[in-house]
């Protein structure tokens, strides 16, 4: 909803699609169809008792309207406890670990909650089918146009601009110091500071107290890498492909395409290789050339026809901050959004609770931000 009203206040609310999606798994070298209820029952990878319990899981959760009774539980320890072992085996214990890796023990309960209470959303009905909106002129296009809305109320967007530190005197932020992008040194005064880098990054801008340096040191992220590949084919006919095998090196496989028309991308057909990876993982080193190289002959996993001479072009992008892992009891040690120090405010993907991180959760965290601001300089 906060995405929908952006794109309605800076008037390109027309440009949002709604679109069916398909949604896949592939699991046991076999790709089976999550769309509908349906689906579930036909999911023969595990037996009838266990796809009864997958769906009677979902449907508990999806029920559950208050998150604090689980904050406690971690999602692994949950889903032990109501799960059945098969299920949990087959389909909870390989998604956990492809998108957490060696901290899938450590992710609190109100993550996969959240991740239920939005899939759900997304459906007309139970027996509905997924609702996805998208920008058909893509994301770029709310941010080019929200750049154009600042710069017209007479603010300044500085990109390849890198903040150094924040001035701080008498206790509060007075100004940053910034690198330009000649490597220029830039300082500026400001009446405040809101601050949205990562929470391991912020302590080296500026001095904080222990205590809420400690609740910011107390998430761990994961990096993300993207390997975008244009074809000259399908891969397949779905949209959103959750692998549930860790024999493939990547977490899932996004073909934008299925989606949006291909017409839209020059008559490519486009599809994402996604991975949440530790920052120390092999795999966040590699080059995309070395990552094409191994993610390539699992391809036709998906696709027995697939050949290397469908890959017409090849993009890749990684960012080191993609993913919190929030552990249970987080609501406890959540840095505040007003800091210690006055006139210095911190918002960034850790306090996205207990939704999990996305654009739309941002710009409604940053709204809700602005009014404490505006609110507390009142």
């Amino acid at each position: 909803t906060a995405m929908i009203e952006l794109m309605g206040e800076l008037g390109i609310a027309e440009n949002l699609r709604w679109i069916r999606s398909t949604v896949g798994t592939y699991v046991g070298g076999k790709i089976y169809p999550f769309v509908t209820p349906t689906d579930l029952l036909r999911f023969s990878a595990i037996p009838l008792r266990d796809r009864l319990n997958l769906g009677l899981v979902t449907l508990k959760l999806r029920r559950q309207k208050d998150w604090r009774s689980l904050e406690a539980e971690s999602a692994e320890s949950w889903l032990k406890q109501h799960a059945t072992s098969e299920a949990y085996r087959v389909w909870w214990e390989p998604m956990l670990r492809g998108k957490f890796g060696q901290f899938h023990d450590r992710v609190g309960m109100p993550w996969l909650w959240s991740k239920i209470q939005t899939r759900v959303a997304s459906r007309k009905g139970v027996l509905g089918r997924e609702m996805l909106g998208y920008p058909v002129n893509s994301f770029d296009e709310i941010f080019e146009t929200l750049v154009k809305k600042i710069e017209a109320a007479g603010g300044r967007v500085l990109l390849s601009t890198a903040v150094t530190s924040v001035a701080v005197k008498n206790d509060a932020a007075v100004g940053l110091v910034a690198r330009g992008p000649a490597g220029e040194c830039i300082e500026e005064s400001f009446d405040l500071v809101l601050a949205t880098v990562p929470s391991f990054v912020f302590p080296k801008l500026v001095q904080l107290p222990d205590d809420y340096r400690a609740r910011l040191s107390g998430v761990h992220y994961l990096a993300a890498v993207v390997v975008i590949l244009e074809l000259s084919r399908p891969l397949t006919d779905i949209y959103w492909m959750n692998i549930a095998d860790r024999s493939v090196p990547f977490l899932g496989i996004i073909e934008h395409t299925n989606l949006m028309s291909r017409d839209l991308y020059g008559g490519n057909y486009v599809a994402y290789l996604t991975n949440y990876l530790d920052r120390e993982d092999r795999l966040y080193r590699m080059s995309q050339d070395e990552l094409l190289e191994l993610y390539m002959p699992h391809l036709s996993k998906f696709n027995p026809e697939f050949q290397p001479s469908w890959v017409k072009r090849v993009h890749y992008n990684s960012v080191s901050a993609a993913q919190p892992i929030i552990p249970p009891g987080y609501s406890r040690m959540m840095a505040e959004h007003r800091t210690p120090i006055k006139r210095l405010w911190l918002a960034n993907t850790t306090q996205i609770y207990p939704e999990d991180r996305g654009t739309n959760y941002s710009v409604g965290m940053g709204r809700k931000v602005a009014r404490m601001i505006m609110d507390a300089a009142a």
